[in-house]
């Protein structure tokens, strides 16, 4: 599991770190997503229908970004719920669109564990440049921001510079 850092100006309080793996299946993403915090510390959506769902960022999401061919990428939001969120940018915060889904992210909760699970079908083909973020809100208030590397002085993850990761195809 690789290690996503806190962005320095929105420190946890309750979240002692968090971890995330990302593996090639298919044509499909394997994700897994490991927060290190007591359940009862975060603010968690209760289950419900995985539907197509705006604004999941707004409290504790987990989140993929793939880069795309001259600057343009997909935004994946997955929330512990089981509701998600698809978008195409044509570049930087750009252009946004819905980003049709034929498979809907298949998520996983564990609670106990702390563990978000997601299948995501139908990823181009070839190797992916990838960031892999997240927004976690804790009772108290607190908001953290997680990539593997932050940008700029404030929490961006658009920022290309949050697209660190290279997920090579299938083999």
């Amino acid at each position: 599991m690789i290690r996503l850092l806190p962005h320095r100006a929105a420190q946890p309080h309750a979240v002692a770190g968090l971890h995330c793996a990302v593996s090639r299946g298919g044509d499909g993403l394997d994700i897994v997503y490991r927060v290190e915090s007591p359940a009862e510390a975060l603010v968690l959506p209760i289950p419900a229908e995985p539907l197509r769902t705006d604004g999941l960022w707004r409290s504790t999401c987990f989140e993929l970004f793939v880069q795309e061919a001259a600057g343009s990428y997909c935004e994946f939001n997955f929330a512990p719920s089981s509701r998600w969120a698809a978008y195409h940018f044509t570049g930087r915060r750009e252009g946004m669109a819905p980003l049709e889904q034929d498979v809907p992210p298949a998520i996983q909760f564990d609670s106990v564990a702390m563990l978000l699970s997601v299948r995501l079908e139908g990823v181009p083909a070839g190797v992916l440049r990838c960031g892999v973020t997240a927004v976690i809100e804790e009772q108290d208030g607190t908001i953290s921001y997680w990539a593997l590397r932050h940008g700029g002085d404030r929490p961006d993850f658009h920022d290309p510079d949050c697209f660190v990761l290279e997920v090579p195809p299938a083999g």
